[in-house]
C-alpha cells in the first residue's frame, strides 16, 4: 500500500507528515496562482491570507515536490488526514502525472494525488480569484494568522523554489512587489511556524539522491 501526494505551496518547505521519499519533479499544464483565501494559518476571516492554488494552463508546468507515504493502512490514513485537515480551503482532489527533470515524455510517477481548488467564487467560497498585482501585494503584506504572517508563506516559497533549483517568476514578481509594499530590499529569511503531524520527521534536504521510481497505476488514499 503506499501513495503519493504533490505539494507546490507550503508542502515544498513543511511536508509536517512522516514520508518515505521525496522527488523534485514537476506536473504538466497547471501553473501556480495566489487565488485562495486562507483564514486560519496564515489569515483570518476578517482579512484573509493569499495562499496559492492551481490554475490550468495549456503547455506550463508547476514544479513542486512529490512525497510518498507507505507503511500500512493505519499509517496512510493518519497521514491522509492530517494533509485534509492542513488543506481545508482547497475543495478538491486530483490524480496526476508527476515527471522528473530530464525525461518530459514519460512519467516518472502516475496516479498523484494534487489538492486542488473549484475558480469560481459561488462554489467555493474560498476562492478569491485574480486580482492587480499591487492589491495582491497589499494583502499578503498585512494578512496574519495563528501560523504567522502572510508575507513569510510568500517569502518561504520563493526560497524554496530557489533551493531546487526552479525559480518561478510568477512568485519572484509578486514577492518584490510586497517588498515594495514593505519599504524592504533583499530576501530576508523568515523563521517559519511549522505544523506538524503527531508523527514529524524533519524536512530532509532537497537535493537527493537519484531514487530508482516505478509508475504507479493508481494511487491509494484512505491538504500549505
Amino acid at each position: 500500500m503506499v501513495f503519493w501526494v504533490f505539494g507546490y505551496g507550503s508542502l515544498v518547505w513543511n511536508p509536517g507528515f512522516d514520508y518515505d521519499e521525496k522527488i523534485i519533479g514537476y506536473i504538466k499544464d497547471y501553473r501556480r496562482v495566489f487565488d485562495l483565501a486562507c483564514i486560519d494559518h496564515r489569515g483570518t476571516p476578517e482579512h484573509p491570507a493569499r495562499t496559492c492554488t492551481l490554475e490550468q494552463s495549456d503547455g506550463t508546468v508547476c514544479w513542486g515536490a512529490a512525497f510518498c507515504v507507505r507503511g500500512g493502512p493505519e499509517k496512510e490514513k493518519a497521514v491522509m488526514k492530517y494533509i485534509e485537515r492542513r488543506e481545508c480551503e482547497y475543495d478538491g482532489k486530483m490524480l496526476v502525472d508527476f515527471f522528473k527533470e530530464g525525461d518530459s515524455l514519460q512519467p516518472a510517477l502516475t496516479g498523484v494525488i494534487v489538492f486542488t481548488s473549484t475558480p469560481d467564487k459561488v462554489s467555493n467560497k474560498y476562492y478569491l480569484g485574480p486580482a492587480p498585482l499591487e492589491d495582491m501585494a497589499k494583502q499578503i503584506a498585512t494578512a496574519n494568522g495563528p501560523c504567522g504572517n502572510n508575507r513569510d508563506y510568500l517569502f518561504l516559497l520563493e526560497k524554496a523554489m530557489f533551493e531546487i533549483g526552479h525559480e518561478d517568476d510568477y512568485i519572484i514578481e509578486l514577492a518584490n512587489e510586497v517588498r515594495k509594499v514593505l519599504g524592504i530590499d533583499g530576501i530576508k529569511a523568515p523563521q517559519e511556524k511549522r505544523l506538524t503531524s503527531p508523527s514529524h520527521s524533519p524536512l530532509k534536504s532537497a537535493h537527493i539522491s537519484p531514487l530508482s521510481v516505478h509508475p504507479l497505476v493508481e494511487a491509494v488514499a484512505t491538504d500549505s
